[in-house]
């Protein structure tokens, strides 16, 4: 039931353009932040160069976070899907494998 309700959340689109969006999102913001903290640096010890590394680092920690997040809605992807065709899979099996087994009882006499 748990899992009912997780998988309705996760199809929810206004979740999944939340989701994808946040992506959209995290370069900018990673960036901001690694100028703000370098001119924050800059500010403290009296240098005006500082603040580069900042947007580089920003950078870098933007692009690592988004790469770490369309890694992880890959597998997500990839999960739903064998779970979706797990059951699909079991059925093919099964199904392969009582045709494989010979008949039981005697048998049959060919005329």
């Amino acid at each position: 039931m748990r899992d009912d309700k997780q998988r309705e959340r996760d199809q929810n689109p206004w979740i999944m353009v939340g989701r994808y969006s946040e992506i959209g999102f995290l370069i900018p913001a990673a960036v901001l932040v690694g100028y703000l903290l370098g001119l924050l640096a800059d500010h403290l010890l009296h240098t005006h160069w500082i603040y580069l590394f900042g947007i580089i680092f920003g950078a870098i920690s933007g692009f690592v976070s988004m790469i770490r997040h369309a890694l992880q809605a890959n597998a997500e992807a990839d999960a739903e899907d064998a779970a979706s065709s797990g059951s699909n899979e079991a059925e093919a099996a099964r199904r392969k494998n009582s045709a494989e087994r010979p008949p039981e009882g005697p048998p049959e006499e060919l005329p």
